[in-house]
């Protein structure tokens, strides 16, 4: 499989350090709000990149964090009036139901930077004695970028240049304008932890150097988040580690592209900000994951009603399929035919232009072409009067391939499917004794209810409209 690579910004082969074996970190959620439509791109990109390793017979070690102790956290907490750990264990839980709807797996592991301050304050005060950071006169310790000669090579930004848009916040005692902080003191009233430096918290950077050496090892295989990481956040951590550690961080790093809402770039000031919740509460969760895959992940999406009702069009065509053939495994039966034979054949070649989309970057998009290629064939042979053993066939390798990408996961209301079932049964015996009039009643309590009713040479056939 070939990624591209952010850090030499070409194309490679992914090849981990131990064979057979990947190391991935994702950022997480800073855990103060509901997650937006934006963040859940890179939830469900990177779900699909381990996924489609294991797919491939790979173990994966997946670590996402929690930033669970942050300043839009704290200020949550002081506009709720409530405390840090409150807020955070909140939007912990609704980050999961949101996650949990978009079939995105849980992590490995989802440690928490409040989890694990004795790995950070232990990085810190290696960084401090091998002079690479230095305790301000107010308790803040901050890192000299200036003593990492390669600042700025995932981001490809001279030291120059990055200097040249950096600021001294108020309050902040640098030394150097692009320092930046890996502990902070804590204000009055604020949590804080006992340090050898002061009462304070980490910087947001720091968390991740942290929890990455812990979990995954001093360097890793590959380390993923959204495009709006790359600086200062993953710069940052690369500097962190490295300067610390003193070996690469991370062999590979992938970034996803951004989210545009009506071709205009989300924010809440031009009232264009949707939460991953309020959308789903319209449309449904799959929808959304689609939308995310629908595109190659590096490229930009555009979210808007009509696209996101496109790709509810799209899911239905699949959904239509695992129907057909569920439908046919309950009634046919025989092995397969000579032109089932051939069929079949071919769909193993759709699994390798799968295989070969997928190994090309991670491009669930063409990977998405071939999946509904597949379906165009498995439609027509239903129709034709299947044997048992291709409906099994065609369930297998659907299964297999909507599987990789995390679709086609909604399952319906089985009691739900059970009251239809018996109506469209009454009505059944209702046209062989020749009673149209309750066959037609049957028939509109079946429309009122959304069930369209197909005749097939199997018998009759149902789905929602």
């Amino acid at each position: 499989m070939k990624i591209y690579n952010t850090l030499t910004r070409t194309k490679e082969e992914l090849k981990p350090i131990n064979p057979g074996e990947y190391r991935i970190y994702a950022c997480g959620p800073t855990v103060y709000n509901f997650i937006h439509i934006g963040n859940s791109r890179p939830i469900c990109v990177f779900d699909v990149l381990r996924r489609y390793l294991e797919y491939r017979g790979n173990k994966v070690i997946f670590v996402q964090n929690f930033t669970d102790i942050d300043d839009k956290i704290i200020n949550r907490a002081n506009e709720e009036g409530t405390d840090y750990l409150t807020v955070s264990e909140k939007y912990i839980k609704e980050y999961k139901t949101d996650a949990q709807g978009l079939n995105v797996r849980e992590a490995t592991v989802h440690p928490r930077a409040t989890e694990n301050m004795d790995e950070i304050i232990a990085i810190i005060s290696d960084l401090v004695e091998k002079g690479y950071a230095y305790r301000a006169e107010n308790g803040d310790v901050y890192f000299r970028t200036n003593r990492f000669a390669e600042y700025g090579k995932l981001s490809h930004q001279p030291l120059d240049d990055l200097k040249a848009g950096a600021r001294i916040s108020v309050g902040e005692m640098k030394e150097d304008p692009m320092d930046f902080a890996v502990w902070k003191a804590a204000k009055p009233g604020e949590p804080y932890w006992e340090s050898p430096w002061s009462k304070g918290r980490p910087g947001w950077h720091i968390e991740c150097s942290a929890m990455a050496r812990r979990y995954l090892g001093k360097t890793i295989d590959l380390h993923c988040g959204g495009q709006d990481l790359i600086f200062p956040h993953h710069e940052n951590e690369i500097a962190q580690s490295e300067c610390c550690n003193g070996v690469t961080f991370s062999n590979y790093w992938m970034h996803n592209g951004y989210i545009n809402v009506d071709n205009q770039k989300m924010s809440k000031s031009k009232g264009n900000f949707f939460t991953t919740r309020d959308v789903a509460a319209k449309y449904g969760y799959e929808p959304i994951r689609y939308l995310m895959l629908s595109s190659h992940y590096r490229s930009p999406i555009n979210y808007s009603i009509e696209i996101i009702e496109q790709c509810q069009a799209a899911l239905e065509r699949l959904y239509n399929c695992r129907d057909n053939i569920r439908f046919m495994l309950d009634k046919t039966s025989g092995d397969l035919t000579d032109s089932e034979k051939k069929l079949v054949e071919k769909f193993g070649s759709y699994r390798q232009q799968f295989i070969e989309a997928m190994d090309d970057d991670l491009n669930t998009a063409d990977a998405i072409s071939v999946i509904f290629e597949l379906v165009r064939d498995i439609n027509t042979a239903l129709a034709d009067n299947p044997s048992l053993a291709f409906a099994k066939e065609s369930e297998s390798i659907f299964n297999e391939l909507t599987g990789v990408l995390g679709l086609v996961y909604r399952e319906e209301d089985n009691s739900l499917d059970a009251e239809i079932e018996k109506l469209i049964a009454e009505r059944t015996e209702a046209r062989k004794r020749k009673d149209w009039a309750t066959a037609d009643k049957i028939r509109d309590t079946l429309k009122e209810m959304n069930i369209v009713i197909e005749d097939t040479p199997q018998g009759i056939k149902w789905h929602k409209a």
